[in-house]
């Protein structure tokens, strides 16, 4: 799996994972339990991966919904 995004913003996380859901891209919200080692205040960011062969498509849907700017340059 390749990193989409990288974010500490729970709106934007479930925002992009609603757009990926509805469009039938398969993804896994990492580190998303890591929250109980930073004692909840939100400092460790959370990524989102989408399987090598959905990394386009997952990009160009994040563009389309005027995302560009939180996708992670990991993403290629």
């Amino acid at each position: 799996m390749i990193e989409l995004l990288r974010s500490n913003d729970p709106v934007l996380l479930s925002f992009a994972e609603a757009l990926l859901r509805d469009a039938g891209i398969a993804h896994l919200l990492a580190d998303s339990h890591m929250s109980v080692l930073d004692g909840s205040i939100g400092i460790l960011p959370r990524r989102l991966l989408v399987d090598e062969e959905e990394i386009a498509q997952a990009r160009r849907l994040l563009r389309d919904a005027d995302l560009g700017h939180e996708l992670s340059d990991i993403a290629g």
